[in-house]
Order: C-alpha cells, then structure tokens, then sequence
C-alpha cells in the first residue's frame, strides 16, 4: 500500500503513483463544481456569482495549511527515505499541532473579519448578502478540510495515494446529493449548497483522521515521541512558513485578480466562476503530476539517489508537456460546450466571457503544468524559497498586467496576463535548475 518510490521504472512507478492523486482531486473539484452548477442553473447568475468569488477566498484561505502540510509532507518523504521512522513520528507531531493551530486561529479571524474581507473584494451590492450568507455557512468546515489535508499529505507523502481517493470519493458523492435535497427539494437556496459542501468535507477529514489513527499507526506518535524537538519544530517551520507563504502568495494574487473582475459587474464574475472551474479541473492533473513528482524527489533525495532524480526530471517534464497539451486543444475546441454546462444558454453574454477566457489561457496549460513540477522540485530538495519566488514572479507579474492591461483593452487584459505569469516563471525555475549544484554528479 505504501510506495517505494527510490526503486523500479520511474515513469511507471510515478504515473501510477500520480493516479489516484489526480482522480482524489477531480473527485474533490465536485464539492464546488456541484455548488456551481446547482446554484447556477436553479438560483442563477448572480448566485452563481457569489458563490464562485466565496471560492476564490476560500482557496486563499485553505492554502494557508494546505502550505504547512505540503512542506511537512515534503520532510515526512524525506525521512521515509532515510528510514529514520522515530524522526518521521517526532515531525508527525510536530507538524501536526501547528497546523491545528494555525487551522483554528485563521478560522475565528475569518469570522471575525467577514464584512472587512466583503469590502476588500469590491463585492457588488447585488451579489454582497448572498456571498455574506454563503461565507458564514462555508467558513465552519475550514476544520474539516484542514485535517483531510494534512493526513493525505502524510499518506501520499509516505507513499500512500490510494486512501484519499477514497475518502475523498465518498464525500464527493455525498457532497452532490446534498446539494440537490438542499437547494432543489428544501428550496435552502445558497446556504444549502454551502451546508452540503460542509457536511461533505466533515466526512472526509473525520475518516480520514480515524483511518490514520486505527491503520497507520506505526508513522503517528507514541510516548516515547511525545516530546518537544526543537531542531525538528524548526527544519518543521522553515520549509512549511516558505510553502505556506509560497500557497499563500500564489493564492492572494489570485484573490487580488477576482477583486479586478468584480470591478466589472456580475455578468464578467459569473463568467470568471464557470470557467474557473473548467479551467482548475482542466490542469488538476497535471498540478497533481506535480506533487507525485515532488513524493519522488524528496524519497530519492532522502536516500541520495541523485542520478534518479536527474533522471526523473527529464521524464516527469516530458509527460507533464504532452499532457498538457492534448488538454489544451480539447479545452480551447469545447469552450462553448462546457461553459454551457453552468450557464443557461439564454446568457450570451455570461457565455461569451467564459469562451474567450478558457480559449485564452487554456491554450497556455503547458506553462503552469511545468510551474507546478518546479515548485514540487524546490520544495523536495529543501529549497522552499526558490518556489516561493517563481510563485512571486508568476502570481506578481499577472496581478500587474492585470490592472494595467485591463485599463487599455478591458477584461482581455486579465486574461492574458496569466499565461505571460507563468512563462517567465519557468523560465526562471528552469535556468536556475540548469545551474543549480545541489544535485550536479561529484
């Protein structure tokens, strides 16, 4: 159940360790796919509006632990690949109660801070309450989506992929089924799509939490672990505050970005929140690639297997392009057709916003496919901060073409200054990993 990634084929050891990743996170695009296409088709646009700017914040905001464990995960891979099993559970601990903290001080900050962060979004007045009554449901599973994340990243990260697919399967469906008796049968209107993502997402951290607790008990803390380490707490906080920031920024700019396309009315924010989704499911596996090939730099690092890393390398960006894309091409051909899958087809103008973004930036995968096997690259061989500056790069150059270009040529300007984002950032990412020496031969 658990894979050795430092031994066998590598590109078959991580296509298939990148399967059940890539399917866990589709599966979990359905929480807020369904809200969407729900909300959308039976609530309408403006709903539809609401809902897909409370999910850019939440993203933001989930992103901030969802950092610390995938900087935690990057140091559990690396143990495991040392075999050091009573440092794995020591950093287990460790790692764990400063998640838990940061989870539970960042959600009562957002209870808080609702109306402040409604302001700061420039929230049209037609879609404010909406947005205000969907965040005040949505904010109470950040616990929930908070322990799924830092046991999946424990799991995947010791080579176990399969588990949160899982959990995440079941809450997905139930996610779903929710939503329809919610809003289509108790007519619950937009907090009834925000109850059912809760209750979802309660399900799948709580079980994954139990499944951790009862069948992987040999990587969690005993007593004798049960101790304060200050040289782990700290190798803890300097990769996790660099991946959490790393997260943090990426998603702020992408935050600042929804803040530039409220300013242009509710038709252009329901747009953006179609296709969004469209977009986000589109590279998913090709962002999920990446933190399969991150599992295997950081194990193989940990066993100083350099040449399989270089080796890696070359096949993890051969695969991550060609996939990229097939995507592109059949996402730019069906725009129209998936847009139409959240918009009714009698809102032209919703429609026709969403088809030029996705045709836009869906030409452009390739770019943030190899932006997310770099970040995975730097943060397994303990560089953090060289991903954080490639997402600084990327996510600060897009928010600056975005309100520049958008006051010369409108909403066009926001769409073309993400693909421009991403191209500089590989670019840097790779010429640094050319001339990098860390894993250069002796």
């Amino acid at each position: 159940m658990y894979t050795d990634l430092t031994k066998g084929n590598i590109g078959k050891s991580l296509l298939l360790f990148a399967l059940p990743m890539m399917a866990g996170n589709l599966l979990q695009q359905f929480y807020n796919i369904a809200d969407t296409l729900i909300v959308g088709r039976v609530l309408g646009s403006e709903a539809l509006a609401a809902v897909g700017s409370a999910y850019t914040l939440m993203t933001f905001l989930t992103s901030i632990f969802l950092g610390l464990s995938m900087g935690s995960g990057a140091l559990f891979s690396i143990y495991q690949g040392k075999g050091e099993k009573e440092g794995l559970r020591v950093t287990v601990l460790h790692a764990g109660v400063l998640i838990l903290g940061v989870t539970l001080l960042l959600n009562v900050a957002v209870y808080l801070g609702i109306d402040g962060i409604l302001v700061f979004l420039k929230v049209p007045e037609e879609v404010y309450a909406g947005m205000r009554e969907y965040l005040l449901v949505i904010f109470a599973g950040i616990l929930a989506t908070s322990l799924y994340n830092f046991f999946s990243c424990m799991l995947r990260a010791l080579g176990n992929s399969t588990v949160p697919l899982v959990f995440l399967a079941v809450s997905a469906g139930l996610n779903i089924a929710l939503d329809l008796l919610f809003v289509m049968v108790f007519s619950l209107g937009i907090a009834g799509a925000a109850l059912a993502t809760v209750l979802a997402q309660y399900v799948s951290g709580i079980g994954i939490t139990l499944y951790a607790w009862k069948c992987s008990r040999e990587f969690l803390p005993g007593k004798a672990e049960l101790h304060y380490d200050r040289g782990i707490l700290k190798e803890i906080a300097n990769l996790s505050t660099l991946t959490c920031l790393q997260q943090s920024v990426m998603n702020f700019g992408i935050l600042m970005v929804q803040g530039l396309v409220n300013s242009f009315g509710s038709v252009i924010m329901a747009a953006f929140a179609a296709a969004v989704k469209i977009d986000t499911f589109a590279y998913l596996p090709v962002q999920d690639f990446g933190n399969a090939y991150s599992t295997f730099v950081a194990q193989n690092y940990g066993a100083g297997e350099k040449e399989r890393i270089r080796k890696g390398t070359r096949q993890a960006f051969a695969i991550s392009g060609v996939f990229s894309l097939i995507i592109s091409a059949l996402v730019y051909a069906g725009a129209p057709y998936l847009m139409r899958i959240f918009i009714r087809k009698s809102e032209t103008e919703v429609l026709a916003a969403g088809v030029q973004y996705l045709r836009i930036e869906g030409a452009c995968y390739i770019g943030i496919g190899f932006l997310f096997l770099l970040y995975g690259y730097y943060r397994a061989i303990k560089q953090a901060e060289m991903s954080l500056v490639l997402t600084v790069i990327s996510l600060g150059l897009r928010v600056l073409l975005a309100y520049v270009l958008s006051t010369w040529v409108g909403v066009i300007g926001i769409w073309v200054a993400i693909p421009i984002g991403w191209a500089l950032a590989d670019l840097t990412g790779l010429v640094y990993m050319k001339k990098s020496k860390k894993l250069r031969k002796e």
